[in-house]
């Protein structure tokens, strides 16, 4: 009886040593170093301030991020449509309108991983985002996006799953620097 307290007492000892641990046990420890990876890769290139501008027949969208090397993220977007009508027989542009509930200024987080989910597999760009204003009928929501990492390098930043894809493959490009609407 003796010996099975004492092999209790030790088994709760290694037990409670072991969940005491300095080091950090990951649930996916491949997943951590590819994101480790990643960030090392990347985050010196993704961190500073991105725009993008495009502009269609029915549609122009401009947007403006500045990463920050703490994973915050703030933002600017103005986006407008308008429609082609018939009056009188001939085709015509209506004015510009702003999309409901998608201009303003944001701030949020962002983050860079490496992802096995099924669907959403290999290198992310997370971006999570709210409007800084007061919030109406429409969503305060400026970003929600889990999108597919391509790529960023002293120019361009390259993503898939962008708002606006700016790219015949699907893909949304955005330049390095600040910048103004210019509509």
């Amino acid at each position: 009886m003796k010996q099975i307290r004492i092999v209790i007492l030790c088994l709760v000892a290694l037990t409670f040593t072991a969940c005491c641990s300095d080091e950090p046990q990951w649930a996916d420890p491949e997943a951590h170093e590819k994101t480790e990876q990643l960030q090392k890769q990347y985050m010196p290139f993704i961190t500073g301030t991105w725009h993008i501008v495009s502009i269609k027949d029915k549609g122009r969208f401009f947007e403006c991020l500045t990463f920050n090397e703490d994973g915050t993220l703030k933002g600017m977007r103005k986006w407008q449509s308008r429609q082609l009508v018939t009056i009188d027989g001939k085709e015509q542009y209506t004015d510009w309108q702003d999309v409901d509930g998608e201009n303003g200024t944001f701030t949020g987080t962002w983050r860079l991983c490496w992802s096995r989910e099924e669907g959403l597999s290999g290198n992310r760009l997370m971006l999570t985002a709210y409007f800084d204003r007061e919030h109406d009928w429409t969503s305060p929501v400026a970003y929600a996006l889990n999108a597919h990492f391509i790529n960023a390098d002293e120019t361009t930043l390259s993503i898939e799953g962008g708002i606006v894809h700016n790219c015949d493959d699907g893909a949304t490009i955005y330049t390095r620097g600040y910048s103004e609407p210019s509509f």
